[in-house]
């Protein structure tokens, strides 16, 4: 009797520990997501970076199309979009607050974000030239100075699941870094920048990640001085762009892409179109808020498909 008394003790222990086991285990990986389409970086010719990045089974188009990109099924963000920041590591002092949060608060409603109006969901609504910047914080290298993707999942778990930050589903998440951090899976040697989804506290959570050009000049950044006179904060607001519009028509990685697994923005990447030169000798192309910027451009899922910086 005291045998089975032990054994049935020791199983109970074994299935509370296996219970909360799992509960941890769920929990640290809500947002954990082995697909992201990543930005290659300047020079990279290579077209199929994100080939694979798609769920397997999603490969079939639901609807192709003459525009050079095909629609997979799966949603686009309706409505008014919405953008958070969360600045990671040190930001005191930059001039990057200013230039990227007047181009969230800016973008919207531009004949350059227009462009993301011709794409639409299996019920053919359309995706709305709205967008509001809503709110940010500040996380002081709660993960160290080099970030996994799961910690980089952390930080925005973190900062959404604090009450930081607001559980949004019809939101974009980016995590800004600063230029003493880098991303372990492949920053400044396989992309500068990556956008994916995941589920947390049962909502579907889009989030990309940024990197500082300022760690990679010659990969990330398209000039050695920006318009506003900060090369690393000019850099990424091409990038926020370019995860921006790709976040909105394809947020869940089963929208639209092309046969090589290209995105809107993708298909663009590095492409600037006409440009003028600011006061302090850089290339802009257009002018957003009180700032000029120098943005990669997009592709018109119209009349045979093809990049441009407005519709």
């Amino acid at each position: 009797m005291k045998r089975f008394a032990g054994f049935l003790l020791f199983a109970g222990l074994l299935a509370v520990v296996c219970v909360f086991g799992t509960a941890f285990s769920q929990g640290q990986s809500e947002l954990a997501n082995p697909h992201k389409i990543q930005h290659r970086l300047r020079g990279d010719t290579d077209e199929g970076k994100n080939k694979d990045a798609h769920p397997r089974g999603e490969a079939r188009p639901v609807r192709g199309g003459s525009n050079g990109i095909s629609y997979h099924g799966g949603p686009v963000i309706l409505g008014t979009t919405h953008i958070y920041y969360i600045w990671y590591g040190n930001w005191s002092g930059n001039t990057a607050n200013s230039i990227l949060t007047n181009f969230a608060q800016s973008v919207g409603g531009s004949p350059y974000f227009n462009i993301n109006t011709t794409y639409y969901n299996g019920s053919n609504t359309h995706v709305s030239n709205s967008v509001q910047y809503v709110n940010s914080v500040n996380d002081n290298y709660s993960h160290g100075t080099s970030l996994s993707d799961s910690a980089i999942q952390d930080v925005v778990a973190g900062a959404i699941s604090s009450g930081g930050l607001p559980y949004d589903t019809n939101a974009v998440y980016f995590v800004l870094t600063s230029a003493d951090v880098t991303a372990s899976s492949g920053f400044c040697t396989q992309y500068c920048g990556w956008h994916t989804h995941g589920t947390l506290n049962g909502f579907d959570i889009k989030y990309a990640f940024i990197g500082n050009p300022d760690r990679c000049p010659s990969a990330c950044e398209a000039q050695s001085t920006g318009p506003n006179g900060n090369a690393g904060a000019d850099g990424m607001a091409s990038i926020i762009a370019h995860e921006l519009e790709e976040a909105v028509t394809d947020p869940d990685l089963n929208a639209w892409y092309d046969t090589r697994g290209q995105e809107n923005a993708d298909k663009c990447a590095w492409t600037f179109g006409t440009v003028q030169t600011a006061p302090n000798g850089a290339a802009y192309n257009m002018t957003l808020g009180s700032m000029n910027y120098l943005i990669q451009r997009n592709w018109v899922n119209a009349s045979g498909g093809f990049c441009a910086l407005s519709y």
